[in-house]
């Protein structure tokens, strides 16, 4: 297991505390800091996945609980109707997000706002947010918004416009309690969970691509 890289302006000062308590003989105050220290470090905990499975799966961006399911519009992903799966980051969650699917980034967008607990349902119109959408090679839009609760304080993307990422590939990170949204295509997906699901990131397929139909072939002329 590996650690996001923003955890350490959090763990640091708490270790710093830690050897100043124990230098000045407060071992038990000493204690407490390092406590601190590992649980703040465990929000931005990276477990190592590996999926394997149908190539046009879905993959789940974030770890955390399903909260709702449903179908929209949304012209900053693109046009068409959507298929929306929202998950809900506990603190006890992992805060690393994954790219749900292989593609070009063709938007990377932070919008700022207030800091809402990320359950309530405007919270994704109002709360700071950063909205990723990734093209899959089939011309496909992908979406993933990141968005910040009330304990969470920013939100970080790692990718940009006109980069090229793999499924599973880090995409960002959100400092504490959190939401985020995947928005696939409601042409030619289907959902995979339902309200209630745990998922985590790079390993719950999330959606799938529905089969392409096939014109069917002709019937021959008769001979005369």
């Amino acid at each position: 297991m590996t650690f996001a890289k923003e955890a350490w302006p959090f763990v640091l000062p708490f270790v710093v505390v830690r050897i100043a308590l124990l230098a000045f003989g407060h071992p038990r105050s000493g204690a407490a800091a390092l406590v601190l220290a590992v649980l703040i470090l465990l929000f931005f905990r990276n477990p190592h996945r590996h999926f394997v499975g149908d190539a046009g799966a879905v993959l789940a961006p974030a770890d955390g609980k399903v909260l709702v399911v449903d179908e929209l519009e949304d012209p900053a992903v693109g046009p068409g109707r959507y298929l929306r799966v929202v998950t809900f980051l506990s603190v006890f969650d992992v805060h690393v997000q994954r790219s749900p699917a292989a593609g070009e980034v063709v938007v990377s967008r932070l919008a700022r706002g207030r800091k809402v607990a990320a359950f309530r349902p405007d919270a994704g119109t109002v709360n700071e947010q950063h909205l990723t959408v990734l093209e899959t090679p089939a011309g496909r839009r992908i979406g993933v918004r990141q968005i910040a609760g009330l304990v969470a304080r920013r939100v970080v993307s790692y990718l940009e416009v006109g980069q090229n990422v793999e499924r599973g590939q880090m995409l960002g990170v959100i400092k504490f309690g959190s939401r985020v949204d995947l928005l696939v295509p409601a042409e030619g997906y289907r959902v995979r969970v339902r309200v209630g699901d745990r998922v985590a990131n790079g390993a719950t397929v999330m959606a799938e691509a529905l089969p392409t139909p096939t014109a069917g072939v002709p019937d021959e002329e008769p001979e005369p």
